[in-house]
């Protein structure tokens, strides 16, 4: 793959529960992007970038550049580079620290300062294993090349776009085809002959995106290059043993084939079924690089793929200890809202809380599910330009440490007290429930201060008449008071029951509610087919460019923010 990475200075931060957000300084235009990509006879790419930038004055220097590549098949002793017609003299692998494979410049003393502009030109010559068998005709080889884009929260403004392809000598005018052109260019490109008379297609958008990832593609006769350089996925075992095809193929056609259909039903049952909980788009995935730091518990649950229905839990518990709601019957679960709300509440609560107050189940349950398809849109947006991996990682090992503090506190005041400080983060676990089982089953639990507004059990007077606009929902019993107790097993029951229950009368069937949700968030992709014969118009040729392809002719440039 490839990628362009803005430098970033990494702020230090301690990890410690709450999470601390680190200040984002970093923002610049990308005022031009012009690259040429000349496919050689060889087989090789040489690209050929400039990139202008002009940094934000309130933003950090750029000092470092992480130039992505295709794929490790480069010699770097063949890349050189310039800023402002300087050369850079420090291009390292070491020192890359993007994604994938690459190098990285280092612009040291000339760093483009805020509110400077800078001109980064990079020549790469001979990437290798770049070309492939076009899929709609097998004499010809197709190339596919996304320039480089950045993550939205980095970019303002427009982007010059200009990207050229210059096919290999020789090619008659009529041979080579382009493929579509991404949304926003000219359906067809500008032709032209360059100085060495090799055929170009040129793409050109004045108005383009700097966080947009686009692709382009062309196909030419595989005759103009060395057969050696395209990169073939039919080798196989038996060829490997010396053993044709031809052989075996009438014996185990018919065996494979139920094999296949039995495997195939198989895996789309279980794939189905796993993919309602996929709560995110796999683009996500694969959009950029670091650690997105300041999630809630309730968000970070949804990038950790928790069910549902702990998710719909901890936003009740959530709303709850901040005193926007009251518990007045758990089964079937009916809340008294605060009127006004209090402050501080984040939309996906106030979402949920009205929802709860609508008396119909359906439009209680559709108002439900909308505010969980924003939730989620929300982190997807949030989670643009940051690493979905590493950010994961980060958030297990806070509810890992959230845990310990826990298991870890000598007397039941202060595990009690660490428990309720750590709730959101520990029901984040995929074991929360035998470990709650397992903290609290013996000895007493100092019961929180907000419990009994959740569990009208507990004593709590519900005033059978409307409060006064602005009156406070109640609290517990008199300050200063020592602290109730229950006993551990009680409470334990108590939590876990609440997230095993809530969906019976509040959404129904969790499963088709978690299917309506990720049917909007994360909708099974439609096939596609390219267009082929006589059109100008076809498919890339076994090269699916998606950024996290695996094969080389995808140049493929992901989101993102440097290091």
């Amino acid at each position: 793959m490839k990628k362009l990475f803005v430098s970033m200075v990494v702020l230090s931060i301690i990890l410690v529960i709450p999470i601390q957000v680190a200040a984002q300084t970093y923002l610049f235009s990308l005022d031009k992007l012009d690259v040429h990509v000349f496919i050689d006879e060889d087989g090789t790419y040489a690209i050929d970038y400039i990139l202008v930038f002009t940094n934000n004055p309130a933003a950090s220097p750029i000092d470092f550049i992480d130039l992505g590549l295709p794929n490790p098949n480069f010699d770097i002793n063949l890349i050189s580079a310039e800023i402002n017609g300087t050369p850079v003299a420090d291009i390292s692998k070491g020192d890359y620290q993007g994604t994938g494979s690459g190098v990285a410049l280092a612009l040291a003393q000339d760093s483009i300062q805020p509110g400077d502009s800078g001109e980064v030109h990079v020549y790469i010559e001979g990437v290798r294993r770049v070309l492939y068998p076009d899929s709609e005709n097998n004499e010809y080889a197709s190339a596919v090349f996304s320039p480089v884009y950045f993550g939205s929260q980095f970019v303002e403004g427009d982007t010059d776009v200009s990207v050229t392809y210059h096919l290999p000598p020789g090619i008659e005018p009529d041979e080579p085809k382009w493929h579509s052109a991404p949304q926003g260019f000219s359906s067809e490109p500008v032709t032209g002959l360059d100085g060495d008379g090799r055929i170009t297609y040129t793409w050109s958008n004045t108005q383009g995106s700097g966080d947009q990832q686009y692709e382009f593609g062309a196909s030419f006769p595989l005759r103009y290059v060395s057969e050696d350089s395209i990169v073939r996925s039919d080798t196989n075992f038996l060829s490997l043993l010396g053993v044709g095809t031809e052989a075996v193929c009438p014996q185990i056609f018919c065996c494979g084939s139920i094999f296949l259909v039995a495997g195939g039903i198989y895996l789309s049952f279980r794939n189905t079924s796993k993919r309602k909980l996929q709560y995110l788009s796999p683009k996500i995935a694969i959009e950029g690089h670091g650690i997105k730091r300041g999630l809630t518990a309730v968000e970070a649950a949804i990038l950790l793929e928790q069910p549902m229905e702990k998710i719909l839990t901890m936003i009740l518990f959530s709303a709850i200890k901040k005193g926007a709601a009251v518990v007045v019957e758990q089964d079937p679960l009916t809340l008294q809202v605060s009127d006004p709300p209090p402050d501080g509440l984040y939309k996906y609560e106030t979402d949920f809380l009205e929802a709860m107050q609508m008396e119909n189940k359906l439009a209680r349950r559709k108002a439900m599910q909308d505010g969980m398809i924003d939730l989620v849109n929300s982190v997807a947006k949030k989670m643009k330009g940051f690493s979905r991996n590493e950010t994961i990682a980060y958030y297990k090992d806070i509810v890992n440490r959230a845990w310990i503090q826990v298991e870890t506190a000598e007397t039941p005041e202060v595990k009690s007290e660490k428990f309720e400080e750590n709730m959101d983060w520990t029901m984040l676990d995929e074991e929360y429930e035998d470990r709650t089982r397992d903290i609290f089953r013996t000895g007493p639990v100092f019961i929180p201060t907000w419990w009994p507004r959740y569990d009208p059990g507990y004593g709590q007077h519900i005033p059978s008449s409307p409060r006064p606009a602005g009156a406070p929902l109640p609290s517990t019993g008199t300050p200063g008071a020592p602290l109730p107790q229950l006993p551990g097993s009680v409470f334990a029951a108590s939590i876990v029951n609440s997230v095993q229950n809530f969906s019976s009368e509040v959404v129904g069937n969790i499963t088709d509610f978690t299917n309506g949700v990720t049917q909007k968030t994360n909708p099974v992709p439609l096939a596609s087919r390219g267009r082929g014969g006589s059109g100008r118009s076809f498919s890339s040729g076994g090269c699916a460019c998606a950024c996290a392809c695996a094969c080389a002719g995808c140049a493929c440039a992901c989101a993102g923010g440097g290091r």
